[in-house]
């Protein structure tokens, strides 16, 4: 799939873009769906990972501790996410943890003193504009159980899952193994899950079939396959490609929703979902793709007999931007 980073660029967002489809027919708790996903997935990223250790040796192990802390964002965001899901739907929720493009910026302005890009900061009021509409505070016959806190939920899952990219992007600066960094930081997102659960009292570890087989199939469709095409296709396409392939999947989880589920939010629901759309396209059309080549990390081991190969033209650069989730995987 490095080759034809389209097809895996497509083939990803259409994967993951299933994901909280899954997590609604599951009916689990949101702290349960996030520690089992997380399970079921590990036993496939760590025999990927291991042939990537394999072939291009160990990876540091501060990178790998900067992978692993990047699972405690990652569990807040899939519990605050499997929560927008049962409050506003899938559809809905999955257009809404995608706002993570515009909030990126921000964050990565205040932590790590990053200059935002003047779009992300004109797409916010484009983007605000949108969670308004979705939360049912204007018309009538909104979708969802309750629409408000989806929106609330929904804007703490792009909060996070902006800090979980970010950490991330620090802890996998070789494109050539995604395996490695997403195992580290899902085995501690479930780590982290399972005590978020305990502490708040909203989990259950003996949830029986066909919970089970659903979950299983999210683990492996969107936190395995679709993650990891996602993570080889964007660092390689062109800014505009990612754009587009950026709403590929909340137009296609609301799609799946209504065909699925039944899901059938509002005319001012969905005029808020194109607003939330709209600023992602503008907030991510000024991106450009790094220029800096990968090279071996100062903090490698030079011990284990394997020589890091150099990746040169676009396939070796590195996407200094954050990709959204596609998950949002989510």
């Amino acid at each position: 799939m490095t080759k034809r980073p389209y097809l895996a660029g497509v083939l990803g967002a259409f994967f993951i873009a299933f994901s909280a489809i899954l997590v609604r027919v599951a009916e689990v708790e949101p702290a349960t769906a996030a520690v089992f996903r997380c399970l079921y997935a590990l036993p496939v990223l760590g025999l990927i990972a291991w042939r990537e250790r394999v072939k291009y040796g160990p990876r540091p192990l501060r990178q790998r501790m900067i992978a692993a802390g990047a699972g405690v964002f990652f569990a807040l965001d899939l519990v605050f996410w499997h929560n927008a899901i049962a409050a506003v739907g899938a559809g809905l929720a999955t257009a809404l943890g995608n706002s993570q493009v515009v909030f990126v910026g921000l964050i990565a302005w205040l932590i790590l003193r990053e200059r935002p890009e003047k779009r992300a900061l004109l797409a916010l009021p484009i983007v605000a504009a949108g969670l308004v509409l979705i939360s049912g505070v204007i018309g009538e016959g909104a979708f969802g159980k309750s629409p408000g806190l989806g929106v609330f939920y929904g804007v703490l899952t792009a909060i996070t899952y902006s800090g979980f990219l970010l950490v991330l992007r620090r802890g996998n600066r070789d494109i050539r193994r995604p395996a490695g960094p997403l195992f580290d930081a899902t085995a501690t997102t479930a780590i982290g899950a399972a005590l978020i659960g305990l502490a708040i009292r909203d989990i259950n570890l003996t949830i029986s079939w066909p919970s089970h087989g659903w979950l299983a199939l999210l683990a492996l469709e969107s936190q395995v396959a679709g993650w990891l095409l996602i993570s080889i296709s964007l660092p390689r396409l062109p800014a505009a490609v990612t754009s587009l392939l950026l709403l590929v999947q909340p137009v296609a989880s609301m799609l799946f929703a209504r065909i699925l589920l039944a899901e059938t939010p509002s005319g001012i629901q969905v005029l808020g979902v194109g607003f939330i759309l709209a600023g992602i396209v503008f907030a991510n059309s000024g991106r450009r793709p790094s220029d800096e080549l990968l090279s071996p990390d100062p903090d490698q081991e030079h011990d284990s007999g394997h020589k890091m190969e150099h990746v040169g033209g676009d396939v070796g650069r590195e996407k200094t931007e954050a990709p959204a989730s596609p998950e949002k995987d989510h």
